[in-house]
C-alpha cells in the first residue's frame, strides 16, 4: 500500500519526529507495529502492544502479523489501531488508558515457547501442502515449525502440523526466516550452545560460526534472477501475475515509485481494467498498485465499494479511510456497506476506518456495525467498535450521546455485552464534573432498569479504590431516579443504611462466601471505621480461608496500633493457609512491624515462622529501629552470593541426573512447594508465569532459575513496591492499573487496590518474588521425584 512496517522492540521508549521537523515528536513505550510513509513523511503507531516484536510479516492480502517469545502461539495478527497483549509491568501501559480491554495472540495449542517471528508462505516454489502455511523458526527447540492458519472470526487461529527442519546438533538456533526471490525459504541460524540473556551478557557467544540454510523441492532448478527495474510499465503489469509473492511485490514497489512517469494514464487504465476483470489476488495487487500511483479517486472507490472480491473492498474501505477524511458521499456509501457487508474480516477494517473518520461520519458507521449481531462474540470487532466510539467520546461527547438516543440500540447484544459498561466507566474513570454529569445523561437516557445497572456497574469498575464523596448533584439524582445502584455502589457512596446491610452480610455466615469477600474488599477501600472489629473477627475466626484472607487484606487499610497488635497475638492461632497473608498483613505498616519484632525478641514468635520475604517487606519501611531489630534477629538477608548459587546449580543437577525420580510423588511435592504460585498442566496458582510452556527439558537451566529466581525474571512478573501516604509499604506484581487506581498481586495471592494520588513512591526492584532456597529442604530423593514431575512432557495419566 506503500507503506513502511516495521516493529519496535519491547524495550523500547520511542520519541519520533521527522527530521527537520518542529512538530512534537510521537512518544511511544514498548512492543508495537510502526508504518511510515515515505512520499508524504507521515510516521504513525499501526498498533500497539504485542510480545517481543522480533520481526514483521506481511501476506498475500496485506495483514501485518509477528511473532512472540512467550509459549502457546505463534504470534500476533494485528489490525490498523488495535491495542494489544503485552508485558505490562515491564514495558509499560496501553498508552490509551481507556482502552479497556485489548486482543491476544493468536489462539494455539500448548506448546513450548517460543517462534519470536515466522514467515507464511505463498510461493508456488514449494509442494502444495506448504502453500499458505506459517513457518516459524523456534531457537530454543531448535527447529523450524510449520502451522496451518485458520480464521477465528475476522482474525486467526494456528495449529502445528509437522516439522520441515529439525536436527539433531543442540546447537541449531535458527532467529530468521525468509522467503527468497526463488520461492525458497531461508533460514538463519545463530549456532550458540547456549541462547539466553544471561549467556550472552557474559560473552559466551561464537560469532563465526553463523549460517544459512535453504528449504526449497527437491530437483528444483536455480533461481532464475530477473532484473524487475529493467521492465516496461506494462511488463510489470504483468508481473503482478507471478506465483512468487517476491516478484509480485517487486513489481508493485516498482509500478509505485515510477509514478507521474509519463504513461501514467495507460497504466491506471490498466490497472483498473484488472482490478474490474478480475476477483482474485491480481485485483487485490492491483487495487495496491493504482493507489500507490495516485489513480484510486473518490467515484473509482465508490465502485469498488461493490466489488465481488472482499478483500478488494476491505482494501478499498482502508485506502480511501487513512488520510481520516472522506467526502459525504463516501461517508453514506461506507455507511451502507457496514450494514450490508457480509465479509467478516471487511467489516473488522470498517470498524477500524470509522475510528479515524470525523465524529459525524465515524458514529453513523458504529451505529450500523453495532447492529451486526452476528459478531458479538468475534474476537476482534466488539472492541474496534469501542475504540471508535471512545476515540470521539471526549471531543464530540454529543455526537456519541445522540447514537444512544434511540431506544431500539440500547436492545442490540453488542451495545448490552460490550459498551453500555465501557462508555459509562470511560466517563466515570476521566472524573471530571464534565465527564460525571455525563455519566448522569447516561443514566436518564437508558430505556429500562437492566440498562441502567450494566451502566451503574461501568461505574463501579471505575470507582473501586476511589471515594464516592463530591458527586455532583445531577448524578446523585439519576442514581437515585434508577434505584440508586447495588449495595456495593451506595456502600462506596457512605450511606449509612448500606453500611449497616453490608455489615450484617459479612458477618453473616449462611451469606455466600463470595458475596462476603466483595464486601470486606470494598471495606478496605473505603476504610469505615465501624468495619475493623468486623473485619479482625472475620480475619481471627472465620471458617473460610479465602473470607479470613481477604479481611487480612482489607485491614491492611485502615492505621490503628491496635489492629497489628491483635494480629500479632493471634498469629500462632493462624491455619498455614492464610499465616503469610497475616505476615504480610502486618509487615504493610511501620508500627505493627515493630508489634511483630517486639514479639520475636521475646520468644514469644519463634524466628524461623517468618519468611525471607516478610522480612525483606519489613525492611521496605524507612525506619531505622526496624532495621536495627532485623539486623539483629537475621543478619544480612541480601541473599545468597554467586559463588553459593553456582554451586548448588552443579550439586542440584548432579543429584537429578545421577538415579530417575518418581513423577507421581513428585507431583504431590510441586503442590505443596511450588503449585501455590506457578500452574504446570492446568492444576496451581497463578500468581507466577506457567510453567507448562516453559522449557522443562533443558535441566541445567530450570536449576538456575531456581536457585536464583532474580536472574531472569519473565515479563509480567516484574517486583514492584509501592510506598502511600498513609505509611503503608506493599510489594507484587502490578495486576492492572489505570489513570485512577494501581492494583497490586502480592506472592499470598491477595489483590490490593491503591488510588494513585495516595502513592509516595512506586518502582520495580530487580528481585524476584520467589523465594530463593525452595529445594533446600528437600532431601535427593524428593529432588529427583520433583523434578521428574517438572520435567514431564504430558499430564501424569
Amino acid at each position: 500500500d506503500g507503506w513502511l512496517y516495521a516493529a519496535q522492540g519491547s524495550t523500547v521508549t520511542g520519541d519520533v519526529r521527522l527530521y527537520g521537523s518542529q512538530d512534537p515528536p510521537v512518544h511511544s513505550m514498548g512492543q508495537l507495529i510502526w508504518r511510515y510513509h515515505p512520499p508524504t513523511r507521515r510516521y504513525e503507531i499501526f498498533a500497539e502492544g504485542g510480545g517481543n516484536t522480533f520481526g514483521v510479516e506481511v501476506d498475500s492480502k496485506g495483514r501485518i502479523y509477528s511473532g512472540h517469545n512467550g509459549g502457546d502461539t505463534r504470534g500476533f495478527h494485528y489490525v490498523q489501531g488495535g491495542y494489544f497483549q503485552k508485558g505490562f509491568g515491564k514495558h509499560g501501559d496501553l498508552s490509551n488508558p481507556y482502552s479497556f480491554g485489548y486482543f491476544p495472540q493468536m489462539k494455539h495449542h500448548s506448546v513450548p515457547r517460543f517462534t519470536h517471528t515466522f514467515l507464511i508462505y505463498e510461493s508456488h516454489a514449494l509442494p502444495p501442502d506448504y502453500q499458505g502455511k506459517l513457518f516459524g523458526v523456534g531457537p530454543l527447540q531448535g527447529h523450524v515449525v510449520m502451522s496451518q492458519i485458520e480464521p477465528d472470526g475476522s482474525t486467526f487461529r494456528t495449529k502445528d502440523t509437522g516439522h520441515p527442519l529439525t536436527t539433531d546438533d543442540t546447537w541449531f538456533r535458527p532467529v530468521d526466516i525468509q522467503e527468497g526471490p526463488d520461492g525458497a525459504i531461508y533460514v538463519a541460524d545463530f549456532y550458540e550452545q547456549r541462547i539466553d540473556h544471561a549467556s550472552h551478557y557474559q560473552g559466551r557467544v561464537t560469532p563465526e560460526s553463523g549460517r544459512v540454510y535453504r528449504l526449497r523441492a527437491k530437483d528444483a532448478a536455480p533461481g532464475r534472477i530477473v532484473n524487475l527495474e529493467r521492465m516496461s510499465n506494462a511488463e510489470l503489469i504483468e508481473q503482478l501475475r507471478s506465483p512468487i509473492r517476491w516478484t509480485r511485490q517487486t513489481a508493485l514497489r516498482l509500478l509505485g515509485q515510477r509514478r507521474n512517469a509519463a504513461d501514467d494514464t495507460q497504466t491506471n487504465v490498466a490497472l483498473k481494467t484488472l482490478i474490474d476483470k478480475n476477483t482474485d489476488q491480481l485485483a487485490l495487487e492491483a487495487l495496491w498498485a493504482l493507489h500507490w500511483r495516485g489513480g484510486l479517486d473518490e467515484a473509482t472507490a465508490a465502485e469498488l465499494l461493490d466489488h465481488d472480491d472482499p478483500h478488494v473492498r476491505l482494501w478499498t474501505v482502508r485506502l480511501m479511510c487513512d488520510d481520516g477524511q472522506v467526502s459525504p458521499e463516501l461517508a453514506s456509501k461506507l455507511t451502507r456497506l457496514a450494514e450490508s457487508e457480509l465479509n467478516v474480516e471487511t467489516r473488522s477494517q470498517i470498524a477500524c476506518s470509522a475510528r479515524r473518520l470525523p465524529a459525524d461520519q465515524a458514529v453513523a458507521i458504529v451505529e450500523r456495525l453495532l447492529r451486526r449481531t452476528e459478531d458479538v462474540s468475534d474476537p476482534h470487532i466488539p472492541l474496534l467498535l469501542w475504540w471508535a466510539i471512545e476515540a470521539h467520546a471526549e471531543s464530540h461527547r454529543d455526537s456519541v450521546l445522540t447514537m444512544f438516543d434511540e431506544d431500539s440500540l440500547w436492545e442490540e447484544p453488542l451495545v448490552k455485552q460490550h459498551i453500555l459498561e465501557r462508555l459509562m466507566r470511560r466517563y466515570a474513570q476521566a472524573g471530571t464534573r464534565r465527564d460525571l454529569v455525563t455519566c448522569a445523561q447516561l443514566l436518564r437516557l437508558a430505556p429500562s432498569k437492566p440498562d441502567a445497572e450494566l451502566l451503574l456497574k461501568g461505574f463501579e469498575t471505575a470507582y473501586q479504590g476511589r471515594s464516592l464523596a463530591n458527586l455532583p448533584d445531577e448524578l446523585l439524582a439519576a442514581m437515585a431516579e434508577v434505584g440508586g445502584g447495588s449495595l456495593a455502589l451506595r456502600l462506596r457512596r457512605g450511606e449509612v443504611q448500606a453500611i449497616d446491610e453490608s455489615l450484617r452480610l459479612i458477618a453473616d455466615e449462611k451469606s455466600p462466601v463470595a458475596d462476603r469477600v466483595m464486601y470486606v474488599g470494598v471495606f478496605g477501600d473505603i476504610r469505615e471505621p465501624r468495619a475493623v472489629a468486623p473485619l479482625l473477627q472475620l480475619a481471627t475466626t472465620a471458617q473460610s480461608v479465602a473470607l479470613r484472607a481477604a479481611a487480612l487484606t482489607a485491614l491492611q487499610s485502615y492505621d490503628s496500633p491496635e489492629i497489628g497488635v491483635a494480629l500479632v497475638r493471634q498469629l500462632k492461632n493462624f491455619p498455614a493457609e492464610v499465616r503469610e497473608v497475616a505476615l504480610s498483613t502486618i509487615a504493610s505498616r511501620p508500627a505493627w512491624t515493630k508489634s511483630l519484632l517486639t514479639a520475636l525478641e521475646s520468644g514469644d514468635i519463634p524466628r524461623d515462622d517468618v519468611p525471607l520475604v516478610i522480612v525483606r517487606k519489613m525492611l521496605l519501611h524507612s525506619d531505622r529501629s526496624i532495621a536495627a531489630s532485623v539486623g539483629k534477629q537475621w543478619g544480612s538477608v541480601e541473599g545468597a552470593n554467586t559463588v553459593q548459587m553456582q554451586q548448588d546449580v552443579e550439586r542440584f543437577t548432579n543429584i537429578v541426573n545421577s538415579v530417575p525420580g518418581n513423577p507421581y510423588t513428585g507431583k504431590v511435592l510441586f503442590g505443596q512447594h511450588c503449585g501455590k504460585c506457578h500452574t504446570l498442566f492446568g492444576q496451581g496458582g497463578q500468581i507466577g508465569p506457567d510453567l507448562t510452556s516453559f522449557k522443562r527439558d533443558d535441566l541445567r537451566r530450570m536449576v538456575v532459575n531456581i536457585v536464583n529466581p532474580s536472574l531472569e525474571i519473565r515479563e509480567g512478573f516484574e517486583n514492584f513496591v509501592i510506598l502511600t501516604d498513609d505509611g503503608r509499604a506493599l510489594n507484587g506484581f502490578i495486576a492492572d492499573q489505570d489513570n485512577q487506581v494501581v492494583i497490586l498481586k502480592s506472592v499470598d495471592g491477595q489483590s490490593q487496590v491503591i488510588a494513585r494520588d495516595s502513592i509516595e513512591e512506586m518502582r520495580a526492584i530487580p528481585r524476584s518474588v520467589m523465594p530463593e532456597g525452595i529445594l533446600k529442604p528437600l532431601d535427593e530423593q524428593q529432588i529427583r521425584d520433583l523434578f521428574a514431575y517438572l520435567r514431564a512432557a504430558q499430564p501424569l495419566p
